[in-house]
């Protein structure tokens, strides 16, 4: 009767506590799913063609997919779920709340850095695309070679990555919402969908395909190696999770069932871009793919030339969310002393407060007597998801 008791008043006080930094959500189904795309449709795009071939074929790169989506599009539910239950707005804040402060903070550092490596992947992108795009106009107006292309301060692909950074990237970012991105999502996505339609009609408008199909390793340990390297780059590709939480928080109708039918939407669109880029990317040049498809194309190429410049465009739309979600962590620094003090008095109310938040994930007992059965398995799978998005994100980023 007593621990009973300890469990109505603990969801009681959940249920009543205010979530920090609420307002009234204003983010529909079809921003969500735009949002979570543009999200998850970033640099990765351009390793799928590679990536199908390093895989082995087009049957075994599909079937990878498949299996990872299995888990990713699991992991936006649970996710979800658990910041319907924690009732809180942003990533670290839900894994503050369901699995104590320590690990919070441990989460919040995690968090931080993995945005930071992310960030810098992208600006290295972008500088490759500034660089290659302005050298594959010169060469397509003026008809001269990259040996004789004049060195000016401002045809430097430093200068122009300093002008993108300052006139778009940061206005960009200023906006504190989530649902405002909406619209950058929009026109994100439709840029990257248009490097997918650009791969599929250069295979068609092909005279002849005489590319090598045959994989590398076709049987033995070598192609189980050769499929499962290519795990973490396709993971990579439907990586979204650091923003799953904010957008449910933003949104109107927070139905759980609601929030699965926007994860499978969102990650279903994904496959079918990703599949379509890589699997024409990969028929059309073979084993003579190149890392980024956009590589194996002729510098001179109008139609890759502006898929190139509209692939730009989808990844600085990409950061004002990760610029959002790192500023709320940053809040979070800030305001966790006030909300740790109020947290401490009603834990101490309940009886809970006997052991400090770190022995909440050694103590499977306590953890029951206090937060009920669900949070034993929330624990486990936040700390087991949140880890392995990070070591995925840095094997892709540095393979």
């Amino acid at each position: 009767m007593e621990e009973l008791a300890r469990e109505s008043i603990r969801s009681i006080s959940l249920l009543s506590r205010p979530a920090r930094g609420s307002d009234v959500p204003r983010l529909g189904s079809f921003g969500a799913i735009f949002i979570m795309l543009k999200s998850a449709l970033g640099a990765g795009l351009l390793n799928f063609p590679w990536a199908f071939e390093k895989a082995g074929g087009v049957n075994t790169a599909i079937g990878v997919e498949m299996v990872s989506l299995v888990f990713l599009i699991s992991g936006l539910v649970i996710l979800g779920y658990a910041s319907s239950i924690s009732r809180q707005k942003t990533y670290h804040d839900v894994v503050r709340e369901v699995c104590g402060q320590r690990i919070g903070h441990l989460c919040g550092f995690c968090f931080v850095f993995n945005l930071f490596m992310i960030s810098v992947a992208f600006l290295v992108v972008v500088q490759d695309q500034l660089d290659k795009l302005c050298l594959s106009l010169y060469e397509t107006v003026t008809g001269n070679t990259e040996e004789e292309m004049p060195n000016h301060w401002y045809t430097d692909h430093r200068f122009a990555l300093f002008v993108v950074c300052l006139i778009i990237i940061l206005p960009l970012s200023v906006p504190k919402e989530i649902g405002i991105q909406k619209y950058t999502s929009v026109l994100g996505t439709l840029a990257a969908t248009y490097l997918s339609v650009a791969v599929i009609a250069k295979y068609y408008l092909k005279d002849e395909h005489t590319a090598d199909l045959t994989p590398e390793h076709s049987q033995g340990l070598d192609s189980w190696a050769s499929m499962f390297s290519v795990v973490p780059t396709i993971c990579f590709g439907f990586q979204c999770h650091e923003a799953c939480v904010t957008i449910y928080s933003s949104m109107e109708n927070k139905k759980i069932t609601h929030w699965v039918f926007i994860s499978v939407t969102s990650m279903i669109f994904c496959l079918i871009i990703y599949t379509l880029t890589g699997v024409f990317g990969f028929l059309t040049f073979g084993r003579q793919v190149a890392s980024d498809i956009l590589m194996s194309y002729p510098g001179n190429d109008v139609v890759m030339i502006i898929a190139r410049l509209l692939f730009g465009v989808s990844i600085i739309t990409i950061y004002p969310i990760i610029l959002l979600l790192g500023r709320a962590v940053s809040h979070f620094c800030h305001a966790d002393r006030a909300y740790k003090s109020q947290d401490e008095s009603s834990l101490d109310g309940l009886g809970c407060g006997d052991r400090p938040y770190w022995s909440f994930y050694l103590w499977p007992e306590h953890i029951y007597s206090c937060y009920g059965a669900d949070a034993q398995v929330l624990i486990f799978v936040m700390v087991f998801i949140n880890w392995n998005i990070i070591v995925l994100t840095k094997i892709c980023l540095f393979i």
